[in-house]
């Protein structure tokens, strides 16, 4: 909205009831229609008052000021509204979640425009099932590899040489490979509309400054970022999904080292312009040292992405310089291995990349009164459970079904969905240290272990892929009969 507009007089009255006058504006001055909440100037009123032929409008007619409530009709004026903090995969996750259950969200996010980067994700069943229940199946593209007999991912040793690897891929668990572009652009179709519902309204450059919870509803103070100019608004929900360092949990529930768990350990991740030579476009590569690992996951149709990770005690430290430079001094003395080069000279190439020290986040209440985390400001279980994703996208959807299910008791509805999700993100959470273990050892021996286990499994997993790529090719062997022709 225009920030002018701001500045003006105000009053809660629908563009669809103003396009509806007279019979609406009469309905209305004999009680039998509520106002709906849609902000509009003075004079918009007046005329549609003057096409009622009625000399003026009754006394007990009370007009309240109102900004940017988007309800449209008598069918929305008795809907709820929720206010969702953040335009990542958990907050338009949850988004799609409350249109479903009849609430009509807003969304306001930080940055000015959409942020479609991103790195390599791994899809779980889970998150799979929940794209589906949020509508955006059809919308998503993923991208795994065809695997071929020998294997896609390798595993290269202190000398260079390289030996099939077991691939996150190979397991058969059903995973997806996407990029964190893919789920972005299939959830903003989602809460875009596609002529059937809708369209969430979104409003960039704005973020809460204040959050005070009523006996009715929360209200909100909002800051534009482009004029800093602020305004309240009241919502019957606040979902906050603005990531791990969440400024609605701060605001709501304390400071970020009530809850943020530091394990110690730095990322960095990016995508490639192009393969490391000698391999296949759509090969990974792993390249892991005690307290130090490179992996680069290939993809069906795209360039593939670096996954770059490290054990440090000084993570204050670590953002007194530039990334590129930190994470060269963490990959000191591995220069000699042409893939960690080849890497390296990527990240230096990269127009964008993300850096960051790695946490988790444990709460024993993901809501208070009618405030709710979800996805990462909650729960996060960070990169080495690969279950981020995932998880948003579940909590999304779980949200709008418990709000479905509960139209009517809010704190019943949260409730039951904190109670039906902890189970997972607890099992997941836990699963984090071990997965970390595989991602990037902590000493010698674990190296060593986990290599041994993994090769094991590798061979056991790639003798049933074989086996599968043998039967799945032999009807075509089959349909032209050798020494025939024709």
């Amino acid at each position: 909205m225009n920030p002018d507009h701001r500045e003006r007089r105000r009053i809660a009255i629908s563009r669809g009831m103003l396009a509806e006058a007279p019979e609406v504006m009469a309905r209305l001055a004999d009680g039998s229609l509520q106002l709906p909440c849609t902000a509009f100037p003075l004079s918009r009123v007046g005329k549609a008052w003057a096409r009622t032929g009625r000399s003026r409008a009754p006394s007990s007619w009370r007009i309240e000021p109102s900004i940017h409530q988007n309800v449209i009709g008598e069918r929305k004026a008795m809907q709820k509204r929720a206010l969702v903090v953040g335009l990542g995969i958990a907050g338009m996750s949850a988004a799609i979640g409350l249109r479903q259950a009849g609430w009509t969200p807003v969304i306001v996010e930080r940055a000015p425009e959409r942020r479609t980067g991103g790195y390599f994700i791994f899809m779980f069943p889970e998150g799979v099932r929940a794209a589906a229940d949020l509508g955006i199946a059809d919308h998503l593209h993923t991208r795994n590899p065809e695997w071929r007999p020998g294997g896609n991912s390798w595993s290269v040793d202190r000398r260079g040489r390289r030996k099939p690897a077991l691939g996150l891929l190979d397991a058969p668990s059903g995973l997806a490979a996407v990029l964190r572009s893919d789920i972005e652009a299939a959830l903003w179709q989602g809460i875009t509309g596609d002529g059937t519902e809708d369209a969430v309204e979104v409003r960039f450059a704005t973020t809460p400054v204040e959050i005070t919870e009523g006996a009715g509803g929360v209200r909100v103070l909002l800051e534009d970022a482009g004029t800093g100019k602020q305004y309240l608004e009241e919502f019957d929900l606040v979902v906050g999904a603005d990531g791990m360092r969440s400024s609605v949990r701060r605001m709501v529930f304390g400071p970020d080292e009530d809850y943020l768990a530091n394990w110690k350990a730095m990322i960095c991740a990016f995508q490639m312009k192009e393969q490391v030579p000698t391999y296949e476009a759509s090969d990974s590569i792993i390249v892991s040292r005690p307290k130090r690992a490179m992996w680069v996951f290939g993809l069906a149709d795209h360039a593939p992405c670096a996954w770059l990770t490290y054990r440090t005690d000084d993570i204050p430290d670590r953002f007194a310089g530039p990334s590129i430079e930190q994470v060269r001094a963490a990959f000191s003395g591995m220069e000699d291995d042409p893939v960690v080069r080849h890497v390296l000279d990527s990240l230096e190439q990269a127009p964008d990349h993300v850096f960051d020290s790695i946490h988790q986040v444990k709460m024993d209440r993901w809501s208070t009164g009618r405030v709710v985390l979800v996805g990462d400001a909650a729960w996060c279980m960070n990169t080495y459970s690969a279950m981020g994703s995932s998880s948003s996208l579940r909590g999304g959807a779980a949200l709008g079904t418990a709000l479905r299910e509960h139209p009517d008791d809010l704190a019943a509805a949260l409730d039951a969905w904190e109670v039906g999700l902890r189970p997972y993100i607890t099992s997941q959470r836990r699963s984090a240290r071990i997965k970390q273990q595989r991602f990037v050892p902590s000493s010698r021996p674990v190296q060593v272990l986990v290599s041994g286990v993994l090769d094991l499994v590798r061979r056991v997993v790639h003798r049933r892929l074989a086996a599968e790529f043998t039967a799945a090719a032999a009807p075509t062997a089959a349909a032209v009969p050798s020494g025939r022709t024709r």
